[in-house]
C-alpha cells in the first residue's frame, strides 16, 4: 500500500498496483544455537542464549531490510561469540547478569535502524570441555580441604590456649584445682562404672609413703 504503515482496520487494496505486508508488533523470542567461542584466556567453551524483540517501525522493519526476523537471528549469534570472545572464563560464569546487558544494549544499537527494539537477552547454559570440568572440580574439592585444614588448626590453636589459661589459674590457685578434681570425680560417678579409678595428688601419697 502506498504511503506510511497503516493501523488497524478495513483497507481497500488495487490488485497488481498495491502490494501489502502484516508485520506482527507483539514481542518475539528465539533461541540462539549454541556457540562455539575461545574466550581470551583461551579456553573453549559452548554457550546459547534466548533474545526478546519487537517491531517497534513496521516501515523500517520492511523498508530498510530484506528480512528483519532473519538479520536479527544472525546478528544475535554473531554478537554473543564477539562478546564472549573478549571475555575470561572466570568472567562469564560469574558476571552473566552484566554480559547479557552489554549484548542486549548491542544488539538493540545495531538493530535500531531495521525499526526492531531488542527488549532482553539472557545467557543459558555454559557448557565447558568434560577435562575442564574435572579440572575445575579437583580444583575445588582441593580447595575445600585446604579450608578444613585451616578451619581445624585455628580450633586446636585456640584449644591449646584455653587450656593454658586453666592451666596458668590452677597453678595460682590451688582451690581451683581440688574443684576440678570434685568435679571429676562427680563425672565418673555419674557414668555409673564398674569400676572407678581415683586419682590421688602426690602429696598425699607421700605422706605413706617410707622415708629415705
Amino acid at each position: 500500500m502506498s504511503g506510511n504503515a497503516k493501523g488497524p482496520g478495513m483497507f481497500f487494496i488495487i490488485p497488481c498496483m498495491d502490494s501489502f505486508a502484516k508485520v506482527d508488533l507483539r514481542t518475539i523470542s528465539f533461541n540462539v544455537p549454541p556457540q562455539e567461542v575461545l574466550t581470551r584466556d583461551s579456553v573453549t567453551v559452548a554457550v546459547d542464549a534466548v533474545v526478546y524483540y519487537r517491531v517497534n517501525n513496521a516501515t523500517m522493519s520492511i523498508v530498510n531490510v530484506e528480512n528483519y526476523s532473519t538479520s536479527t537471528r544472525l546478528l544475535a549469534a554473531t554478537t554473543l561469540r564477539n562478546v564472549l570472545g573478549t571475555k575470561n572464563l572466570s568472567e562469564i560464569l560469574s558476571d552473566r547478569e552484566n554480559i547479557s546487558h552489554f549484548m542486549q544494549t548491542s544488539l538493540d544499537d545495531a538493530t535500531e535502524h531495521w525499526g526492531v527494539k531488542v527488549e532482553r537477552v539472557e545467557m543459558k547454559d555454559v557448557r565447558l570441555p568434560v577435562q575442564l570440568q574435572r579440572a575445575m572440580a579437583a580444583e575445588a574439592e582441593a580447595s575445600r580441604e585446604a579450608r578444613a585444614k585451616v578451619i581445624a588448626a585455628e580450633g586446636e590453636q585456640k584449644a591449646s590456649k584455653s587450656l593454658k589459661e586453666a592451666a596458668d589459674i590452677m597453678i595460682e590457685s590451688p582451690a581451683a584445682l581440688q574443684l576440678r578434681y570434685l568435679q571429676t570425680l562427680n563425672t565418673i560417678a555419674a557414668e555409673k562404672n564398674s569400676t572407678i579409678l581415683f586419682p590421688l595428688p602426690i602429696d598425699i601419697l607421700s605422706a605413706f609413703m617410707p622415708k629415705k
